[in-house]
């Protein structure tokens, strides 16, 4: 029986009309050896998803691109996908990400994102060259300006000097980058960036440009931290899984099997779930399993037997000989899940009592010592899941509040949260961004965004890194649903990307790529689920889409994230400045630990 997380009971897709393949093919400054082509597989009057192709038509390889060009008053770029894109005014820039920047002769890759207005891309440029391939004589790029160094360093302030660029026509100005973004555009060779977040870390490049408006290489990067603020998090990120408390049962997964598989020794904190929240406190799930269960000794984790008179057996015995195996790791208890969120509106009514029955339990003295503090998975305040809530938007935040000041400093205060960024949607029905000061992080749950529970289709990849062309939902994406918490005004190294090992699928799917039509879910451990470790054989990926994979066998068509796409969802996270990752749930991974190895890859 699994207890987690389902995505939006009722999906509402979006049905763009389709504009056409609207060929712009724009001229401008690109490579000798590459053009550019831009079009609009969609245009709904007020918006409009752009799509760019580069590709690569001379002889050598190609190790990295850059996209520029000039929008009209009005246009804008929302949310893109597969490119870092940003912008000075109206003229955008986008380039390759880690992964796609390398293009063998004949090759091309696209990017896309979703814009705003009606007005048509002008002034192509790719590398400093012509989109059409063409070539302007007589005129490089400018060379890399010197890294920058920092000085006058302030709580809300840095001062940036460096050396000059050189070009054959001459440089224009040049481009200060914070991070992937250019916050300003200068003569000389110095800046000093303002309004800046008392102890914050930043990092600093300088690209500069020529009379022309070629970009040359960018420069070295300079880190910075601002003075003051609260004390630098501790190295390293978070990389936390699910234990999910049912498993020791027909699924036969137990502590001893994070110990076998390598996986204890890769990861820094265990959710084990769940307790349950009834008459407005915490109560035990299963407590058989928690802490009766006697294991043999090729079962336990130290080898040794359970005794009959032992105080305390079960899963949290098995837990305490894991921590005294790997000393790093530190467990939670974590309460609520798809099933059990519904105590949680009459226990918010009373946030005080509500954390004081949670701490009597987890710091039980007979298990005291197996749990580092609480994760709580609400789902979803404010906002209906299996259960509809009406707290209100404050009742997250007085929740949280109160588990701090009951479980003080040295405990972690942790939960997790809605992914749905959609317009309207539950990110936006609860503060966040409030209790911020009370939780260690918070794990986004950016996984089942569609499935069968949609059981004629549009077959759709569960856990999409980034919206694509065609997805049934807006908003039902990882990138989307963490920017919109960042702007809400959650720190980004409290949030963790969350990975799901298993997949989503239907049957009776014709169709190989996303958006085929479909007779009902596909057969799994449950209908239309089914773990990573059976798929990854029985039906391999075949295709990736929006950063994350999709596999078509026979009639049924299933997605989920193999070890490839979780090293670019990664990648992504660490750019994104995040704390980590976790993953719902251990079970689901080979015997050896792949997927949890290529998190700790990943995020190194």
């Amino acid at each position: 029986m699994r207890f987690r997380h389902k995505a939006v009971a009722a999906l509402t897709t979006l049905l763009l009309p389709l504009a056409g393949l609207v060929g712009l093919a724009t001229p401008a400054q690109a490579a000798t050896s590459a053009t550019a082509t831009f079009t609009k597989p969609q245009d709904w009057g007020t918006g409009f998803t752009g799509q760019w192709t580069v590709k690569n038509t001379g002889t050598t390889t190609i190790s990295s691109w850059t996209v520029e060009w000039d929008y009209p008053s009005g246009t804008r770029v929302g949310s893109g996908w597969d490119a870092t894109i940003t912008s000075t005014g109206d003229h955008w820039t986008a380039k390759n990400l880690g992964w796609n920047g390398t293009l063998a002769p004949g090759a091309s890759v696209t990017f896309g994102y979703n814009g705003t207005g009606s007005g048509a891309p002008a002034n192509c440029k790719l590398n400093g060259g012509n989109c059409d391939g063409t070539t302007v004589p007589g005129d490089n790029p400018p060379t890399a300006p010197g890294t920058p160094t920092a000085s006058a360093i302030t709580n809300t302030s840095v001062k940036l000097d460096w050396t000059a660029a050189t070009d054959d026509n001459g440089v224009k100005n040049y481009d200060v980058l914070r991070g992937s973004t250019v916050v300003a555009t200068v003569t000389g060779t110095t800046y000093t960036n303002t309004g800046l977040t008392a102890g914050t870390d930043y990092s600093y490049s300088i690209q500069a440009r020529d009379t022309a408006d070629q970009t040359g290489p960018v420069s070295g990067s300079v880190a910075v931290r601002t003075t003051g603020g609260d004390p630098p998090p501790p190295p390293g990120k978070t990389n936390l899984g699910y234990f999910a408390e049912w498993g020791v049962y027909a699924r036969n997964y137990h502590a001893k099997n994070l110990d076998t598989s390598g996986s204890a020794a890769k990861m820094t904190h265990i959710n084990y779930s769940f307790g349950n929240v009834q008459g407005g406190k915490c109560t035990m799930g299963d407590s058989y399993a928690a802490i009766e269960k006697s294991y043999t000794a090729d079962q336990s984790v130290s080898g040794v037997a359970d005794t009959w008179d032992q105080p305390l057996r079960g899963n949290f015995n098995q837990l305490r000989q894991l921590k005294a195996k790997y000393p790093h790791l530190k467990i939670l208890w974590s309460f609520g899940g798809w099933t059990w969120s519904g105590g949680f509106t009459q226990a918010v009514q009373n946030p005080t009592a509500f954390a004081e029955s949670c701490y009597a339990l987890v710091e039980d003295p007979r298990w005291a010592d197996v749990f580092d503090g609480i994760d709580l998975d609400w789902e979803y305040p404010n906002a209906c899941g299996l259960t509809c809530d009406t707290s209100g938007p404050a009742a997250f935040k007085n929740m949280m509040t109160a588990m701090r000041a009951k479980f003080g400093a040295n405990n972690l205060v942790t939960a997790a949260i809605t992914a749905d960024a959609s317009p309207g949607g539950k990110i936006e029905k609860t503060d966040y961004a409030g209790a911020a000061s009370s939780y260690d992080w918070l794990n986004v749950m950016t996984y089942d965004f569609f499935g069968a529970w949609a059981a004629q289709g549009p077959t759709a990849p569960h856990s999409p890194l980034h919206p694509y062309p065609g997805i049934p939902q807006q908003g039902f994406s990882s990138s989307e649903a963490i920017a919109k918490l960042k702007a809400q005004g959650v720190p980004a190294n409290k949030l963790l990307l969350g990975i799901g090992f298993y997949g989503r699928g239907w049957t009776g799917v014709t169709q190989s790529t996303p958006g085929g039509t479909a007779t009902g879910p596909a057969t799994g451990i449950e209908p239309g689920n089914q773990d990573y470790k059976v798929l990854k054989t029985t039906c391999p990926a075949t295709g990736t889409i929006g950063g994350t994979a999709y596999a078509h066998c026979g009639n049924n068509w299933w997605s989920y994230d193999t070890p490839a796409t979780i090293a670019g969802k990664m990648t992504w996270a660490k750019s994104q400045g995040l704390g980590g990752a976790f993953f719902w749930e251990l079970s689901g991974d080979t015997a050896d630990g792949e997927l949890v190895t290529a998190i700790s890859n990943g995020l190194k």
